[in-house]
């Protein structure tokens, strides 16, 4: 039986193959920060999910006492999916190549993961009629930092208003503006060249405030999210690759489709936080 995998020259020259997103887009923010709740296929489907909203309902009791039934307070989110979809064409002659089609393979995906993480970070709200998924940063509820200057004790406050809502942060996201600019902060001000956060010369994972740090150039500059998954809950399709040799018969070519269906919805808004940095008040000048 032979092994097919994605990103290789094998996988991406068939007529139609499937992959699992994990495999091809790892790096998604949607994959990372968020709780993938159901797998779907088809152009705009929609996923319901259930949760049970917190509550104080529970108590001590005495042994052989009767235990008070508390009906629990039910609510539900509805992830509305969109399709992602890039299509490109080659020359026959290109396509034949060894190397084509996995650069090929590995620029769709680069695409994909941008609109991907374009989207779930700052896709604004759809007016109705019209459904889909709103960016993290225009949801409605979402916990406002305000600006992390000069220091990093805005962040603080946030990351602690965070989990007093009984949320569990996960990640940090930013863009690798903002990063540079928080790694910049000195202890005592500019007057000391110490960083805030060290020198960074050895860190294998960027942290801060112990949480990790995920840089994406797709959230807008200047700006930050702490994130905990579970408020989050996602929707998201295979990555689907098809090929065809007859569409541009006439061109001697190739085209090459990549389809993705995502959605998300936030289930617990006050879990969330968003903050913005000014890069001036750190730029060490």
């Amino acid at each position: 039986m032979e092994l097919t995998t994605p990103l290789t020259t094998v996988a991406w020259a068939q007529d139609k193959f499937s992959f699992t997103p994990g495999d091809v887009v790892p790096e998604a923010l949607i994959l990372k920060t968020s709780t993938v709740s159901g797998h779907i296929e088809g152009d705009r489907p929609s996923l319901r999910v259930a949760y049970v909203k917190d509550d104080e309902s529970a108590a001590y009791v005495a042994e052989g006492a009767e235990i008070t039934d508390s009906a629990p307070e039910l609510s539900e989110v509805v992830i509305h999916t969109k399709k992602l979809a890039r299509l490109v064409s080659i020359s026959n002659e290109q396509h034949r190549q060894p190397e084509t089609p996995g650069q090929t393979a590995q620029s769709v995906a680069r695409d994909l993961i941008r609109k991907a993480d374009l989207s779930y970070l700052s896709e604004v709200a759809p007016t109705p009629p019209a459904t889909g998924s709103t960016g993290l940063l225009h949801t409605t509820g979402v916990v406002d930092g305000g600006e992390v200057a000069a220091n990093l004790d805005g962040l603080v406050d946030l990351v602690a208003e965070l989990e007093a809502n009984l949320a569990h942060p996960g990640y940090i996201v930013v863009d690798p503006r903002t990063w540079a600019s928080l790694r910049k902060l000195k202890v005592g001000g500019d007057q000391i060249n110490a960083s805030l956060l060290g020198a960074g010369t050895t860190d294998a994972v960027p942290m801060l405030l112990s949480l990790p740090v995920l840089r994406s150039p797709f959230i807008p500059a200047n700006s930050g999210l702490v994130i905990d998954p579970s408020a989050i809950v996602s929707a998201v399709g295979q990555v689907n690759i098809a090929q065809s040799d007859h569409a541009l018969f006439a061109n001697d070519a190739v085209l090459l489709r990549a389809t993705w269906s995502i959605g998300w919805a936030v289930m617990r808004p006050e879990r969330i936080g968003k903050f913005t940095v000014d890069p001036g008040d750190s730029d060490g000048s």
